[in-house]
């Protein structure tokens, strides 16, 4: 026999293979499990809902400290907090798409759709508030070379001013501005940047109208945002990209 074998069928490199497999078979069960502490069960929709987990079942509850005083969380819980869903599906049928009631804007459906985050702001490493305005941030500024987006009007996608920006919030942990913040008819409220388009004169959004900026929520801290207020504005704009127009739900062809 050959070195390293230990039959006439069986070495040793294959042994390290089949262990391998095996290994590599338990570690994709396991992420598989690990994914499920948030989201599960499954729940359909329909005129007899069901909750179901799938193959692998979920993981044993893991108690997570969170950082800088937060308390912690227990996954996977009971149940998870869900908002009620302005929304009906289109068929009787469990896992029938769901179509939102009036004009979808802030439904929380489709591209509008959020998690329930906490009612604490995103920190830094050193537990400060990681999202402010640069009122608050006064170590940072705009770089000269780029337009000023404060004091600009807010164009909506039919080119009508809807806000008027008022500052903008920079992230502290990666420095750059995550959002502008903008006067709606006396309410202030955050535009994120990925969402407009900065010129010289205005800032342009195409995702909602400027008659549908009203809908916004108030922040609730003038100088930091939640996590829970930073998925609940963001959807918002995201529930325009397919609502704010008939149009944009239709199909293209």
């Amino acid at each position: 026999m050959e070195t390293g074998a230990i039959t006439n069928h069986i070495d040793v490199a294959q042994l390290v293979l089949y262990a391998f497999w095996l290994f590599f078979a338990g570690l994709i069960v396991y992420l598989h499990k690990e994914d499920k502490r948030e989201g599960y069960p499954l729940e359909t929709t329909g005129p007899n809902p069901m909750k179901f987990n799938g193959f692998p079942d979920l993981p044993a509850p893991k108690t997570f400290t969170l950082p800088h005083g937060g308390g912690s969380v227990t996954v996977p819980r009971d149940e998870d907090p869900q908002y009620e869903l302005d929304a009906d599906p289109i068929a009787p049928y469990a896992g029938a798409p769901l179509h939102p009631r009036g004009d979808g804007i802030g439904k929380g459906v489709g591209p509008g759709a959020y998690a329930l985050r906490s009612e604490t702001p995103d920190l830094t490493f050193d537990g400060k508030p990681r999202i402010v305005p640069l009122r608050v941030a006064t170590a940072h500024r705009l770089d000269e070379r780029d337009p000023n987006p404060i004091g600009l009007p807010v164009l909506g996608a039919d080119g009508q001013q809807a806000a008027t920006v008022i500052d903008a919030w920079v992230d502290l942990a990666e420095p750059h501005v995550r959002y502008l913040e903008i006067d709606v008819a006396g309410v202030h409220t955050l535009l994120p940047t990925n969402f407009s388009r900065i010129g010289r004169d205005a800032v342009r959004v195409q995702s909602l109208l400027s008659t549908q900026f009203g809908g916004l929520p108030a922040l609730k801290n003038p100088d930091q945002v939640t996590l829970a207020e930073e998925d609940i504005i963001t959807a918002y704009y995201g529930s325009g990209t397919l609502y704010a127009t008939a149009e944009r739900s239709e199909p293209l062809i």
